[in-house]
């Protein structure tokens, strides 16, 4: 891929081959191929850490960097790298801090002018694939609010951001600490990033800052960048939704279809985006809240619903879902989970898009795993849980590796054949012309039939009627997460 020249003047040019070995010895990831570049776009308020995260990512000392407030990069400057074992080559862009008064390095609104014209210029050749925004673990999180929205407003839902925050020496071992503490926050905001990574970017001769803070800050943010790098090639992203009750091994079947560690195995508040590859092909991975209403309470229930609508609403505007992949743990086929699946596969879906379910935590199946769909595949019949295709799996290493690499052969095996060209398609009967989102659209207008709909996927009238008058009215809802 070539890049044309952003504007700016783009002042500084490096390369660097980091440690082919990973710090953190719980990171494994397969082998990727060699593609072309990523291009990653750093921003944030001066003093923020911007030039200290190219030279942690860089492993070299290519970006000026000051211990003061005042920003110290007075243009946009480009470094360009090979990450990971030479897997992936990155160009980042390290840009203008945002926030310095006008007798600073760069005046603000200069800043924002930059800022704006380099993005809007990558976005027009198709060259930007991840934006980086960077902030001090320190800043109270209302601040961060104004330039988040800026960014936000000039690429919209088309391109990453993610967020990296810096300077958490003080949080070492544990630097994931900074973001529990503040996840709540950031979502009550509004703010939304398709991940995040908790770092020191400071020198080891610094106080508080050690080697292996430095090595599992890099391991973090080459992770993030790993994720979220497009596909050079022209091919079309599959798009899959994932869902189940909480505790069923979500996040762990992400991680498993990834072949890394991507997904965080612990409980989410909002969907979760992962972008992953596997033999060739690519897919955005969607990992939605578990639904329980009586686990999450009434407010909560509600609050997950609605947020699953939107990304159904926002994915059908990017091209549609091309396959539900239906989680659930071992055992009988609960009320709960049909619920479920008639929530997402008959009201969200329409009935539109081909199902497959995955049947967690088979490690100590007596047996092969698949023995446990021979003897219960009926009763989903019986339910009328309709399913196009199914996995058994455990995704759960552990004492059973044999067993975990079957399971990431059997789902990867299942999601190529069912995103392939022509399957949904021929799964509905080649009825695809009417859109699910027009057709729930056009539930606003008769609200009965609405929670009729809704009633069915075990929700009280009352419930269901306030589901549908928040979607009747566009309450905002965060739209994404971590």
């Amino acid at each position: 891929m070539t890049i044309s020249k952003p504007p700016g003047t783009l002042q500084s040019h490096s390369s660097s081959v980091p440690s082919q070995s990973p710090a953190n010895p719980n990171y494994t990831r397969e082998p990727l191929n060699r593609t072309g570049t990523c291009n990653v776009v750093i921003f944030g308020e001066s003093g923020a850490g911007k030039s200290s995260l190219v030279n942690l990512i860089t492993k070299k000392d290519v970006a000026v960097t000051s211990y003061e407030t005042k920003g110290c990069t007075a243009a946009v400057n480009g470094h360009e790298i090979w990450i990971q074992n030479e897997t992936l080559k990155v160009k980042l862009f390290d840009t203008p801090g945002l926030d310095e008064d006008p007798r600073g390095t760069v005046p603000d609104k200069e800043a924002r002018r930059i800022l704006k014209k380099l993005v809007q210029s990558l976005m027009k050749q198709g060259d930007i694939h991840l934006i980086i925004y960077c902030v001090r673990g320190a800043r109270a999180i209302q601040t961060l609010r104004k330039n988040y929205k800026f960014v936000r407003s000039q690429v919209k839902s088309k391109v990453p951001i993610v967020l990296v925050i810096t300077s958490l020496e003080s949080y070492e071992p544990d630097m994931e600490e900074w973001w529990r503490l503040n996840e709540n926050t950031i979502s009550r905001l509004g703010m939304t990033f398709a991940g995040h990574a908790c770092v020191t970017t400071g020198m080891t001769t610094q106080s508080n800052v050690t080697k292996s803070g430095r090595n599992q800050s890099y391991d973090a943010v080459c992770r993030l960048i790993e994720q979220y790098h497009l596909s050079i090639s022209s091919s079309k992203r599959a798009n899959i939704v994932l869902f189940g009750q909480a505790g069923a091994g979500k996040s762990s079947l992400v991680n498993l279809m990834a072949g890394m560690d991507v997904a965080r195995t612990s409980h989410i508040l909002h969907w979760q985006e992962h972008p992953i590859e596997f033999d060739g092909k690519s897919y955005n991975v969607f990992d939605t809240v578990g639904l329980e209403e009586p686990r999450l309470g009434i407010p909560q229930y509600l609050d997950a619903v609605e947020n699953a609508y939107r990304l159904i609403q926002d994915l059908e505007r990017q091209g549609g879902i091309d396959l539900l992949l239906f989680c659930m743990r071992a055992g009988g086929l609960t009320t709960t989970l049909e619920n479920n699946y008639r929530l997402f596969h008959e009201f969200l879906c329409d009935k539109k898009v081909p199902v497959v379910v995955v049947i967690t935590y088979l490690e100590n199946e007596a047996g092969e795993m698949e023995t446990w769909w021979r003897q219960n595949g009926d009763i989903f019949r019986e339910r009328e849980v309709r399913v196009t295709g199914h996995a058994c799996i455990t995704a759960i290493q552990g004492n059973y590796p044999e067993r975990h690499a079957q399971s990431r052969t059997t789902i990867r095996k299942v999601v190529k054949e069912f995103t392939a060209d022509g399957q949904k398609e021929a799964w509905i009967g080649g009825d695809t012309s009417v859109s699910f989102l027009r057709k729930v659209k056009g539930f606003l207008g008769w609200g009965k039939d609405m929670v009729s709909r809704l009633k069915r996927c075990g929700m009280s009238p009352d419930v269901a009627k306030q589901l549908v008058d928040r979607i009747r009215n566009g309450v905002p809802v965060v739209e994404g997460a971590t």
